[in-house]
């Protein structure tokens, strides 16, 4: 299980890295642009979309940084449930908007990262 979880784990790291930096450095009618999965920056400002963008990033870091250097490894699981907040947020939006398959993925990414944190809070936590 410890491999699935560095897995899933790494992976959710890119993702999160990679869509936070672009929400960061992009603008938003950039990011509006970008096809139907957007249309939720409309319910945002650019600034709530930039610090969207940097908490994705800081928990994408977090997901795989500190367990990685060996520094307060403890810190991957609370990433994760930070992230599982940011996620829950999204799907509260997509109900609000009616985009109801597009939730679907927000809540595949909620189950993911709650994997995280269960397995390492629980049964594969890191202890040194």
């Amino acid at each position: 299980m410890n491999i699935a979880l560095w897995i899933v784990a790494g992976l959710l790291a890119v993702v999160y890295v990679g869509s936070g930096g672009l929400k960061v450095l992009a603008s938003k009618q950039w990011i509006a642009g970008t096809g139907p999965a957007a249309g939720w920056t409309e319910d945002f400002g650019p600034a709530a979309i930039k610090v969207i963008g940097v908490l994705e990033v800081l928990g994408g870091l977090g997901l795989a940084l500190p367990a990685v250097v060996g520094i307060a490894p403890d810190l991957v699981p609370v990433a994760a449930l930070g992230l599982v907040m940011i996620m829950v947020g999204a799907v509260v939006t997509r109900i609000s908007r009616r985009e109801y398959k597009l939730m679907l993925l927000d809540m595949v990414y909620v189950v993911l990262l709650a994997f995280v944190a269960w397995g390492r809070f629980g049964p594969e936590a890191f202890v040194g």
